[in-house]
C-alpha cells in the first residue's frame, strides 16, 4: 500500500483528476455534430481514463525530471525520487512512456484520432515544453504550460467532432487563462523555494505589486470569458457556477493584491482551485440535468 500511496502522489493523479474533469467539461459544453456526436458510455469511460492516465505518465515525469530542483525546495524536497524511495532508472522512462501510449492508443480507438492528439499533446506540453524547456528559463514557463489544460478541454471537444465550435473554444482559452494565476499565487506562497532552486517564477523576478497585478488581471479576464458558453448553449446552472466561482476568485485576487502576503496568496490559491472546481462541475452538470 505504501508504494501505491507514493505512485498516487509521484505521478500527481490529484491533478490528473483534475485535467480529466477538463476533458468532461470540454464534452459537456459541445454541441453534437453531425453522427460523431453520439458517445456510449464506454466510450466517455475511455476517454476520461485516457486523459487520466496521459496526465499521471506527465505527473511522474516532471518529478523523475525535476529531482534535483525538489531536493532544494522545502515543499517538495521528501518526493520519493529525492529521498531515494523511489530510484531513477531508465525502467521509470519506459514505464511513463507505455503508460503515455496506452492512453493516447486507447482515446484513438474509442472516440478518434484528432482527440487522442489533443491528449498526447497536453502531457507533451505539461512534461517537456513546461518540465524540460521553459521551466528553468524563463518566467512564461506556466503562461505557455496553461496549454496543458487546454488541450484536455479540445479532446474531450473533438471526441464528438466539435474542436471548432465556440463553447469549448472558449472553455479551452479560460484554462490558458486559469493556469497562471493559480500557479502564481502558489509561486508567491513558496517564493523563498523557488528563489532558492534557481526557478524564475513570475514573483521571484518582479516585485509583489506586479505579480499581483497580474495575477488579478488574469482572473478579471478568465472569468468574464467563462460566463460566455452560457450564450453558446449553456444553461444556468454552468452560469450560476461561473459566476459563483468567479466572484469569489476575484475577491481573493483583489485582496492578494491589497495585502500581498504569504498567507493571502495560499488563500488566493485556494480560491483558484474553488473557482474552477465549480466552472467544470458546473459545465458537466448543465449537460446532464439540462442538456
Amino acid at each position: 500500500m505504501e508504494t501505491l500511496s507514493l505512485v498516487y502522489h509521484t505521478a500527481k493523479v490529484r491533478l490528473g483528476f483534475l485535467i480529466m474533469a477538463c476533458a468532461m467539461a470540454g464534452l459537456a459544453v459541445s454541441p453534437a455534430v453531425d453522427q460523431a456526436g453520439d458517445l456510449s458510455a464506454w466510450q466517455v469511460l475511455v476517454l476520461g481514463l485516457a486523459t487520466l492516465l496521459s496526465s499521471a505518465a506527465a505527473g511522474a515525469f516532471n518529478q523523475l525530471w525535476e529531482r534535483d530542483l525538489d531536493r532544494e525546495m522545502k515543499r517538495t524536497r521528501e518526493r520519493p525520487f529525492v529521498t531515494g524511495r523511489f530510484v531513477a532508472t531508465g525502467a521509470w522512462y519506459f514505464g511513463i512512456a507505455l503508460v503515455l501510449l496506452i492512453s493516447v492508443a486507447a482515446a484513438a480507438l474509442a472516440t478518434n484520432l484528432t482527440a487522442a492528439l489533443y491528449i498526447f499533446l497536453g502531457a507533451f506540453t505539461y512534461g517537456v515544453v513546461y518540465t524540460v524547456w521553459l521551466k528553468r528559463r524563463t518566467w512564461l514557463n506556466i503562461v505557455i504550460g496553461g496549454l496543458a489544460g487546454s488541450f484536455a478541454v479540445m479532446a474531450g471537444a473533438a471526441a464528438v467532432g466539435a474542436e471548432l465550435e465556440p463553447a469549448p473554444l472558449i472553455l479551452a482559452l479560460v484554462l490558458f487563462l486559469w493556469t497562471p494565476p493559480h500557479f502564481w499565487a502558489l509561486a508567491f506562497a513558496c517564493r523563498k523555494d523557488y528563489a532558492a532552486a534557481g526557478v524564475p517564477m513570475l514573483p521571484v523576478v518582479v516585485g509583489d505589486k506586479v505579480s499581483t497585478r497580474a495575477i488579478l488581471g488574469h482572473a478579471i479576464v478568465l472569468v468574464a470569458l467563462s460566463v460566455v458558453p452560457f450564450w453558446y448553449g449553456m444553461g444556468w446552472i454552468y452560469l450560476a457556477s461561473a459566476v459563483l466561482g468567479g466572484v469569489y476568485f476575484l475577491l481573493a485576487s483583489w485582496r492578494l493584491v491589497l495585502q500581498p502576503t504569504v498567507p493571502q496568496a495560499w488563500r488566493t490559491f485556494a480560491a483558484s482551485i474553488v473557482q474552477l472546481g465549480l466552472l467544470l462541475t458546473g459545465a458537466i452538470f448543465d449537460n446532464l440535468l439540462l442538456g
